[in-house]
Formats: structure tokens, sequence, C-alpha cells
């Protein structure tokens, strides 16, 4: 049986979370020390940030399964219940939080990568945000990393093309910082983002 067949995806929402918790956490500091987010995770903080999606009754992750382990993981929620340096630029750029549907991480593991898992991330959260009803903007944000990174592998591809045939658009005047460190850093610093936007029909 190939692994293509083996995969599932499930959407998860509110308490029924909690038992997928440790396993995102655990994707989230394998995933994000990749480049371009280079991220040096701690196991408890990832836990204690994740309760944010425990606690908001219209949150949503999305989970791919091989048989019973979770390879990978995709989250997001309604703007208005997401952290003020989210919200920010929305309410800035003159946009109802209430009209934002927020689509946070999606973390694979890279053997699962090519199959067509990212689009069905995709797929089922913009699902979950037709299902609670009254959104007009689907969004995300990525982090702006120079061209020339010391830390950017030669083969690095950005995801701009799949997000466009996802049909979101960059929108520069979107912009925030998020705060972590680095693999090479002693502390925490300030990286700029960027968010993408889609509008809904």
């Amino acid at each position: 049986m190939s692994k293509q067949i083996k995969i599932r995806v499930e959407r998860k929402s509110g308490a029924a979370l909690k038992q997928h918790i440790s396993d995102l956490a655990r994707l989230r500091i394998e995933v994000f020390r990749d480049f371009p987010y280079l991220y040096d995770g701690d196991f408890e903080y990832e836990k204690k940030y994740l309760q944010i999606y425990l606690d908001c009754p219209e949150s949503v992750i999305v989970l791919a399964f091989d048989d019973e382990k979770v390879v990978g993981a995709s989250t997001a929620m309604p703007m208005k219940y997401e952290t003020s340096e989210v919200q920010k630029p929305f309410v800035q750029n003159g946009y109802n939080l209430d009209d934002v549907f927020y689509c946070s991480e999606s973390v694979l593991n890279k053997n699962y990568r090519g199959l067509g898992i990212g689009v069905k991330f995709f797929e089922e959260r913009e699902a979950h945000a037709a299902e609670l009803g009254g959104f007009k903007h689907i969004t995300f944000c990525c982090v702006d990393r120079p061209i020339d990174h010391p830390s950017r592998p030669e083969n690095y591809a950005p995801l701009d093309s799949f997000w466009k045939k996802r049909g979101y658009v960059k929108h520069p005047e979107l912009h925030t910082t998020y705060s972590w460190k680095d693999l090479d850093e002693t502390e925490e610093t300030a990286k700029p983002m960027t968010f993408w936007l889609k509008h809904e029909s």
C-alpha cells in the first residue's frame, strides 16, 4: 500500500484538540528548525502557546495521519481571537476583525511532502471558515528573510507560487513582527512577517 493511500486527514475543534497538542508542539519544533524560520523551539513553551486553540470554541486543527502517527498539522481560528500582534495591521488598515479568518501554521514532516497534504490543509481550514460563516477574508502570514541570508539553502524555493494557486495575494501593507530565538541566537529577536490574503466571494 502506498504512502498516499495510507494518509488520512481529519479536522478537530475545541476540546477534541487536547490529545493532539503534544503532537503539534513536536511538529512545530521539528519543522520550524528549517529555513526560513530557523526556530529554536522549546516543548513546554509550545504546549503553553497552543493552549489558545483549546480555549477558542471556533478554532480548528487539521491533522494528517499515517496510520495512527500524526505527521502533519495545520491550525486556524477567527482573527478576533488572535493576539494583538496579529490583529494590529488589520485594525490599522481598516479591516473589521469579525470579517477575517486567520490560518496560522502548517507543519508537515518532510517525508510526507509532495503528496497533496498542503493543499488539503488549506481546503479543510477554508471549509471550517465557511461552516462558521460570515468571513470576507482568509489570511496567513510568513516570515520575510533576506535573499542573502547566510542560512538560506541553495535549493530553497519559496512557497509563493503554491499560495498564489490557492488564490492568495501578498499584501505588503499588512505586516507585523513575531519574536523568537533563531538557532544561532542567544535571545529572541523580532522577525518581520507579511500577510497574504484571499477574498471570499
